[in-house]
């Protein structure tokens, strides 16, 4: 942990030493609450997480594809009904079932995600659908910007929250929506103990964030919390849209 700690990536507050966990030191804010590892990891070691599927998605994860896409064919029901648009971009797409079951509702529909097991596996599967191997900071759509972005269990992987989400901002078009998830580090039915909660992985997981803390950062960046569904475990689901500038 730096000597003074690092500034909150929302708010600017310095961070306060919070706890040390198998070697990694965490900070929390005491301003806005965000709980944040400092320092953040390495380059080399975000690349070794991305290198095998998630740690083995291919062996825990795909073969509950089928499961996957029932959900996704129900939460897609749901946001198509948020927009007149039908451009779509799953923002750390893994298997691409968002991405499918967003196509099979008549979106074009895209997949990103910077694991490379993923990409493939998907490609084979969905076929219809355009998954590239990329981040949100890197991708390059090859025509226009897209009417919803979809970002479910990924910011807590950013070590710099706002250049992700400037990036996500970035690929939306004015008055686009974003749907977007993450652990809640304030849920009521979060453990006590917080290295006991399954949602506590550093350095996988390197920001713990909670509704007020993430609403605040997505307002910084132009995008405005108009839903926030209720969730019974540990998590965060807000719809945000893009602000639409006057000329």
């Amino acid at each position: 942990m730096s000597e003074k700690g690092a500034a909150c990536q929302v708010c600017g507050s310095r961070g306060q030493p919070h706890l040390n966990h198998k070697g990694m030191a965490l900070s929390r804010c005491p301003n806005c609450g965000l709980i944040f590892m400092d320092p953040m990891p390495d380059n080399a070691t975000l690349q070794a997480l991305y290198a095998d599927g998630y740690g083995g998605t291919t062996k825990v994860y795909f073969p509950k594809a089928a499961s996957k896409l029932r959900r996704c064919r129900r939460r897609a029901r749901w946001l198509a009904r948020w927009t007149t648009g039908r451009r779509f971009l799953d923002v750390g797409c893994n298997g691409g079932f968002m991405a499918q079951a967003m196509h099979e509702r008549g979106f074009k529909s895209h997949g990103i995600d910077p694991d490379p097991i993923s990409i493939t596996w998907a490609r084979e599967h969905y076929p219809d659908v355009c998954f590239v191997k990329a981040t949100a900071e890197t991708y390059l759509p090859d025509a226009g910007l897209f009417d919803v972005v979809y970002c479910s269990e990924v910011i807590e992987h950013a070590p710099d929250a706002n250049r992700f989400v400037s990036a996500v901002a970035a690929l939306m078009a004015p008055g686009g929506v974003l749907f977007l998830t993450t652990p809640d580090i304030s849920h009521w039915r979060r453990p006590r103990d917080i290295t006991a909660w399954d949602a506590f992985t550093p350095p996988n997981h390197c920001l713990y964030f909670n509704p007020s803390n993430l609403t605040l950062l997505l307002a910084n960046h132009r995008l405005h919390v108009v839903r926030r569904r209720l969730v019974l475990k540990p998590g965060i689901q807000v719809l945000a849209r893009k602000e639409v500038q006057s000329v």
